[in-house]
């Protein structure tokens, strides 16, 4: 695969190439007006990059899910980036839709299953392994836990939502109900979080997509990768001070204030959580066109890392180190790039240590029903008291 249109939303935006082994090419169309990202405004000049521009990577798979497509393309049309945006191109997250150069329109996903069902189903695993099947050619998403998207309805309604659906391999047992406490964690601390479900059994996480109106419409949706110019590979290699500056340059002003808010306290429930995985591809902003407003993301993909990694630490740079840091650097940070006062980071840092120790009275309950996670629970559990206690202090 060579070539594709590319779409923003049901609209026609351009043409993406690939030019030699290390050139692509973005060429906007004559009429075009929607910009395919906050970062590649409408011009006549080319985008032209060696590798592949970071809004296109944004949603490219990766881990099992991108081993699931490469394995149902490879004998059809390749396994390069382009082959793969072409299947999972009519699902992406974001607003951008990925097409053969004269397709009409970019391909949909039809089929719609039933959230109840598939909290329910008994056996997840099973469950899981066929969803792959059937919708893995059209799950335009990144990460590298095993995650598929899908549109499903809840049991008494008519229309149907768009959700993420995750599992988990071996090496990290009872993720789903892992990513489930720590998201619960944030949702009862006040934070922007979406719908989010566990299976009955523990096996799936379920989550609503954000990148669509209650009428289904795209939200364009961009990940710090993009918007910092970095390829996928290069998540891990920025830091937090520079994702603030990302905030104030790309947030709309009359939003930013609370997206700092929201930063700061993502940061600090992840210190108290030991999540190491707050990466650039787990920030982001939402916009209904680039013209209009801005705003910061949802919450999402948290997850207690040292649980399975007891050495794990956090995925960005902060004062020029990855370590956990102490409540002074966190406050100094607070002060000095996101404009928080002393009163906001008190308030903030008290809100998640209090969320993050109700969230602990629910884990021994939950263990009690469901035995196999005791390990990774009571885990969590003595991690979260240490990280709430460190940031207190």
């Amino acid at each position: 695969m060579n070539a594709l249109s590319v779409w923003v939303d049901q609209e026609k935006a351009g043409i993406l190439a690939r030019e030699g082994r290390n050139l692509h090419v973005f060429d906007y169309l004559p009429e075009a007006v929607e910009p395919v990202s906050l970062t590649m405004p409408v011009r006549l000049q080319s985008w032209v990059t060696p590798e592949l521009h970071p809004v296109f990577q944004m949603n490219l798979p990766e881990g099992a899910l991108l081993e699931a497509i490469r394995k149902a393309l490879a004998k059809i049309v390749g396994e390069d980036d382009l082959s793969i945006l072409q299947a999972t191109g009519g699902n992406q997250i974001g607003r951008n839709r990925f097409a053969t150069v004269n397709s009409l329109v970019p391909a949909q996903t039809g089929d719609i299953e039933n959230l109840d069902e598939i909290l329910t189903y008994p056996d997840t695993r099973e469950l899981f392994h066929e969803l792959v099947n059937r919708y893995a050619l059209r799950s335009g998403v990144s990460g590298v836990q095993p995650k598929i998207l899908l549109d499903a309805t809840r049991r008494g309604t008519v229309y149907s939502a768009g959700y993420i659906v995750k599992s988990w391999g071996s090496e990290y047992p009872c993720l789903a109900a892992n990513e489930f406490f720590c998201m619960t964690a944030a949702r009862i601390a006040g934070l922007a979080v979406p719908e989010f479900h566990l299976a009955e059994n523990g096996g799936l996480f379920v989550m609503r997509r954000f990148d669509r109106t209650p009428e289904g419409a795209a939200i364009g949706f961009e990940d710090m990768c993009s918007l910092q110019g970095c390829g996928t590979n290069q998540k891990y290699a920025s830091s937090y001070e520079r994702a603030a500056k990302t905030l104030k340059h790309y947030v709309s002003a009359e939003h930013l204030p609370e997206a700092r808010r929201q930063f700061f306290a993502t940061l600090v429930l992840s210190a108290m959580l030991r999540n190491g995985d707050a990466h650039l591809k787990n920030f982001g902003v939402l916009y209904r066109s680039p013209r209009g407003p801005v705003t910061l993301a949802p919450v999402f993909d948290l997850v207690t890392t040292t649980a399975y990694l007891q050495h794990d630490v956090p995925a960005l740079s902060l004062a020029g180190s990855k370590k956990w840091w102490p409540r002074k650097t966190y406050e100094t940070f607070a002060v000095a790039h996101l404009a928080l006062t002393v009163g906001e980071i008190s308030e903030i840092i008290a809100r998640m240590a209090d969320a993050v120790m109700q969230t602990r009275q629910m884990l021994p309950g939950y263990i009690g029903d469901h035995p196999e996670f005791r390990g990774v629970g009571e885990a969590m559990a003595g991690i979260w008291e240490t990280g709430v206690r460190e940031m207190t202090r």
